[in-house]
């Protein structure tokens, strides 16, 4: 039961970590170990699925860096694999003359981040790529695409196996202590030894963090995102990836239509807090999960602080009116009775105790462990650059 690293978690994030690492050092004694009874079952597998070019993020941040990364070596690992994907590019439309500034800014700060191929659209130009789209101009995004990444999370767990890695499923690691030099990962189906462990945990991220003794600096506070599916005989009015200029007042990126990889259109997310942190409906309900939500300071000041929005994202969640009033905004021709119930996913959203979210990847490193505390979009993209990244620094500490 003695391992040189352990990797605990098994989203996308987890797997590419252990899949870089034996690719580093195939020597390496590696065990990576996930609670559920299968791979990839919360954010990775309820992701929308597109694979996210480096638009939106700061230059020189980490989520800019290792998106633009991340892609190239997500397509390069998809075509190697075989795995369904297709680059076929997302619009991002100003819907009146007041969001331009905010457009152009966007634009420059993709060419900032080394996107290829940007183009600012006329309004002629946009009905050339997405006839039922409104706007008076857009930027074209042409290396974004669609993928399926559960199958991109499976085929990590076959090549992680076939590299003499161990996987765990159904395994839940309850506290982390370190003994003689090593760290001991104890579990639900017994104790395991290992020289460094590293936590990609997603949704109970700060947990893992105080589990090994350590005082996470922000609280994962779980947002559900609900969407709808547009009605197969209404598909032909979207035909790729519509999505509007985010408000900078807004700390999500908002409603906006996406293609799926096995065919369909989803439209969506919101952004309501979920009672549970795998809580993918207002049914499922977590006492211990939603005491930690509404009794931490930083969700309070971070609904003081957004409270037009809160009370907005809330209405969205039940009615289906108000939903697609905002997809209209995107393409007017949308309808009510052309959505149909889709699926929902649940952000893992570090927060600080000021309110304020944290918006780049964040890592809490110490002697022989680290953990990933906050790995929110675009991490699936960037799940082979971050798992690079992660293996780099390991192995320096093991030398």
């Amino acid at each position: 039961m003695s391992f040189d690293v352990i990797v605990v978690g098994g989203g996308i994030v987890g797997l590419s970590t252990a899949w870089q690492l034996l690719g580093r050092k195939p020597t390496l004694r590696l065990l990576l170990v996930e609670k559920e009874r299968a791979l990839a079952q919360h954010q990775t597998g309820h992701n929308s699925g597109v694979l996210h070019a480096g638009l939106y993020y700061k230059p020189g941040s980490a989520k800019a860096r290792l998106a633009v990364q991340g892609l190239q070596q997500m397509v390069a690992f998809c075509r190697d694999h075989g795995i369904p994907f297709e680059q076929c590019g997302k619009i991002v439309v100003a819907r009146d003359e007041a969001e331009l500034p905010r457009l152009e800014a966007l634009f420059e700060r993709g060419l900032a981040n080394g996107l290829l191929g940007l183009q600012k659209l006329s309004r002629e130009r946009i009905k050339e790529l997405e006839p039922f789209a409104a706007g008076v101009a857009a930027v074209h995004v042409p290396q974004e695409g669609i993928v399926d990444y559960s199958a991109v999370a499976l085929k990590l767990g076959e090549l992680i196996q076939q590299a003499g890695g161990e996987i765990r499923c159904s395994t839940c690691v309850e506290r982390l202590v370190t003994r003689d030099n090593m760290w001991v990962v104890e579990t639900t189906t017994g104790e395991f030894h290992a020289r460094f462990v590293i936590t990609c945990a997603g949704l109970h991220a700060d947990r893992l963090v105080r589990a090994a003794g350590g005082r996470p600096t922000a609280r994962i506070v779980p947002f559900r995102g609900e969407y709808y599916k547009i009605r197969k005989d209404r598909q032909h009015l979207v035909r790729n990836l519509i999505y509007p200029v985010p408000d900078p007042k807004f700390p999500f990126l908002g409603v906006h239509f996406t293609r799926l990889i096995g065919g369909g259109v989803e439209a969506g997310p919101n952004a309501v807090l979920a009672f549970a942190r795998e809580g993918y409906s207002w049914r499922d309900l977590n006492l211990r999960d939603l005491g930690e939500s509404v009794l931490f300071p930083g969700l309070w000041r971070f609904a003081c602080a957004h409270p037009r929005m809160c009370v907005a994202e809330l209405w969205t969640s039940f009615s289906k009116a108000a939903f697609c009033k905002r997809l209209q905004r995107l393409v007017p021709a949308i309808q009510p009775e052309d959505l149909e119930p889709g699926g929902a996913g649940v952000r893992a959203q570090a927060m600080r105790p000021d309110g304020t979210l944290v918006e780049d990847f964040m890592f809490d490193e110490a002697r022989g462990i680290l953990h990933v505390l906050n790995a929110p979009s675009p991490a699936a993209t960037a799940a082979l650059a971050i798992g690079e990244k992660i293996a780099e620094r390991v192995l320096a500490q093991l030398g």
